[in-house]
């Protein structure tokens, strides 16, 4: 999720001074290595909170997974999905704390499988910079 944070002044929205802040969970389904991913006992659980792992205004990164603030060109690799159907209650639980699909934008989620199948030297559309150099290991 995304969530736009608004400069207020005198009461007044300024679109100018925008930011947007990454929010969400990273889950995890340990039942799914004990039985089967399509076991019921195999359900998403939130692992950690984006939060923790969150140092700043990652521009380039929601840009080039998320398609989110994509000044920069990129074909993002999970734009729009919305919330996974089968997603954790704890995830349910803090989007809906942010205000649910009224308020939070820009909700998707991408898979670790989709993360390691990613062509992490495909460049934005000026071909200037890279998945890696934007999202990749030694970035924000």
């Amino acid at each position: 999720m995304a969530k736009q944070t608004d400069a207020m002044t005198s009461g007044r929205r300024q679109d100018l001074c925008m930011s947007t802040d990454v929010s969400g969970m990273i889950e995890c389904r340990p039942g799914a290595r004990l039985w089967h991913p399509e076991d019921e006992d195999s359900a998403w659980e939130a692992g950690i909170d984006l939060f923790l792992l969150n140092r700043g205004n990652a521009y380039g990164g929601l840009a080039c997974l998320f398609g989110i603030r994509n000044s920069f060109g990129f074909h993002p690799l999970a734009e729009g999905r919305g919330l996974p159907d089968d997603a954790s209650q704890g995830l349910r639980d803090e989007f809906a704390a942010y205000g649910g699909p009224d308020d939070v934008h820009g909700t998707t989620w991408l898979t670790w499988a989709e993360l390691a199948a990613t062509d992490w030297q495909e460049t934005n559309a000026s071909g200037t910079r890279s998945r890696a150099e934007v999202a990749g290991t030694d970035t924000d």
